[in-house]
């Protein structure tokens, strides 16, 4: 998106809107119930100026933007007040007016995703609307019987299904939340907080300073749910430490969006994909966390076994003494996201509170810490420019993710009003021959490609709606399935050839893309492999269920990945690197206990 808006009059009236969207999410948190033909249109009406105003960098596309926030705001406000009458049309548009006004919806969510994160999501949900208009003239197993257009729209638009269905809900009441919660963390002095303990914890160690990226990469990464932020935000600290220290800068680079991407698979936010997987699956989140909390530390483990097998062959050295923080100033700065995430675990664990309404009383911790800084001080400049920049990141980002889950929604209403759904499962278990595992490659497959042109939480709804079933069908929990679908979704930001968290740290540090891609592939195996290995091992997320059960299955694939990283990496000798792979593999997939 665009920085931040010039001038003292826009400044202060971007200002104002962002605070409304931010007071208005949490006002629904503490409110009690609103009606989802209330909060969720609303919720796009303070969305679409960030996303088709703010977000655009030419005069043309202010304007033109100015003009379609106006329309879009208009019509989803109609909704809202109309929201009575309309549960009596069951989803039935009555007039052309509410034809008119379903048709610019639509036209606006689609228009505010390609202008959120480019043209591929909209081209699908495009191609899902003409799929739900015209199906019925394609011959064979793939047309429908058709539905009237009054109808169609009116499902999309005027109900609780499309655009404001379960998905688009979920984006309203929990995940805005916890995204206007790493905004405020990440405003005040948490950031720093991450590094000093990870610099603490791993500076001293041999790779030091690649493993200080994976430590606070890994805390920043499961607050800010974007590997591609995270990258840009933990990077611009990591890179040049490592540069300094010597390292390759292909390792450098690779270290940090390998880890980076991982930032999305640990809890206890990961991101924004947890929570509407606890909408998805019906999985209560506590539930979740507690079956994605040993496939995550697999993952990082992969990562640093890597650091170590590189190490061999390069002389990674630790951070200096010097340039490692005090003592004093790991514990003043760790207390800035201790107290936040402490008043989250508290609420959710030990109030029993729900996830939104926890997220709440973390957010009000975390702004009363914008007073406060390291030093001490009390500053009232920085203290606005906190709260600034909390409120704009705020608001940019809920805005960026509402537009992608609002287009996404379509898709997902199309596949359950056609049907199509449930015909591309039947082609998946026809495919596959009805096999588990030829399913879950075509599934990884799916996902892989998918994932190269839309965000990871857009490509894991898209991949479980269609695919999801036809997982479930073949045997696996649905819980099982949705992680491994998440897990998959991830793959592109470091495979080739999109690869987003590979071109930005590479750009960042100067390297050829490709060399980073291949070294982040090197390190970041645990992401091809962990989620194969949950369903070989399904004992490992069942951790809340049968604690011994889920250790003994975590500690069986970490054998099985040491193996195979220090094969990929820390030899050169094709023979043994071919004997230590066929080792690790065998280990996690042929059920031998270590």
């Amino acid at each position: 998106m665009a920085d931040f808006p010039q001038g003292r009059v826009a400044t202060a009236f971007w200002l104002v809107l962002a605070a409304a969207l931010v007071a208005y999410h949490l006002a629904l948190v503490f409110s009690g119930l609103v009606p989802n033909l209330v909060s969720r249109p609303l919720h796009m009406a303070f969305i679409l100026p960030f996303v088709l105003v703010l977000g655009s960098s030419s005069r043309s596309g202010r304007i033109s933007g100015t003009i379609l926030a106006a329309l879009g705001i208009a019509a989803a406000v109609w909704v809202a007040v109309s929201h009575d009458s309309l549960g009596d049309q069951y989803g039935f548009l009555e007039s052309n007016l509410q034809i008119a006004i379903a048709v610019t919806l639509l036209v606006i969510t689609l228009e505010a995703a390609r202008r959120a994160i480019g043209w591929p999501l909209p081209v699908v949900a495009a191609a899902a609307l003409l799929y739900g208009l015209f199906g019925q003239y394609i011959p064979g197993q793939f047309g429908h019987s058709g539905t009237p257009i009054a109808s169609f729209l009116g499902t999309l638009t005027i109900a609780e299904g499309g655009i404001w269905g379960s998905l688009t809900g979920v984006s309203v009441g929990v995940v805005s939340i916890f995204v206007i919660f790493g905004a405020v963390l990440n405003a005040g002095e948490a950031g720093q907080g991450f590094m000093n303990v990870a610099a603490a914890a791993a500076g001293r160690l041999r790779g030091g300073g690649a493993k200080v990226s994976v430590i606070s990469s890994a805390l920043f990464g499961s607050i800010s749910g974007s590997a591609s932020a995270n990258v840009a935000s933990t990077g611009a600290i990591t890179l040049p430490a490592m540069t300094k220290l010597g390292y390759p800068k292909r390792l450098s680079a690779a270290v940090e969006a390998v880890a980076s991407s991982g930032g999305q698979i640990m809890p206890p936010l990961m991101g924004a994909g947890a929570f509407v997987m606890v909408e998805l699956t019906g999985v209560p989140y506590t539930s979740i966390m507690a079956a994605a909390i040993l496939p995550a530390i697999l993952y990082f483990l992969a990562v640093w076994v890597g650091i170590n097998a590189y190490a061999t062959r390069f002389d990674l050295k630790s951070v200096d003494a010097e340039d490692r923080p005090q003592r004093r100033d790991v514990i003043v700065t760790s207390l800035f996201f201790l107290v936040p995430f402490s008043v989250l675990l508290w609420a959710m664990f030990v109030a029993a509170f729900t996830p939104e309404y926890a997220a709440a009383l973390a957010i009000l911790a975390g702004a009363l810490l914008l007073f406060f800084n390291a030093e001490l001080t009390f500053r009232p400049a920085r203290i606005a420019e906190r709260f600034k920049v909390a409120l704009m990141n705020a608001a940019r980002q809920v805005s960026m993710i509402a537009a992608i889950i609002l287009c996404a929604s379509i898709i997902i209403g199309v596949l359950a009003i056609t049907g199509l759904g449930v015909k591309i499962t039947s082609l998946i278990l026809e495919g596959s021959g009805g096999l588990l595992w030829p399913s879950l490659l075509l599934t990884a497959l799916a996902c892989l490609l998918l994932g190269m042109e839309v965000p990871t939480t857009a490509a894991y709804v898209i991949c479980v709606s269609v695919a999801g079933p036809a997982l479930t069908q073949l045997g696996l929990a649905p819980l099982q399935a949705h992680l491994f679908v998440f897990w998959f979704a991830l793959l592109s930001t470091i495979t080739p050839p999109v690869c987003g968290a590979v071109f930005i740290a590479a750009g960042m540090i100067g390297e050829n893309w490709l060399k980073v891609a291949l070294t982040a592939m090197a390190l970041g195996v645990g992401l091809y492999l962990i989620p194969l290995g949950m369903i070989a091992n399904p004992d490992i997320i069942r951790l809340a269920e049968s604690p011994a059960p889920a250790l003994i299955a975590m500690l069986r694939i970490a054998v099985g990945l040491t193996l195979v990283s220090y094969g990929l990496i820390g030899t050169r000798k094709a023979l043994r690197t071919a004997l230590l792979v066929s080792a690790g593999l065998m280990v996690i997939f042929s059920g031998i206990y270590i």
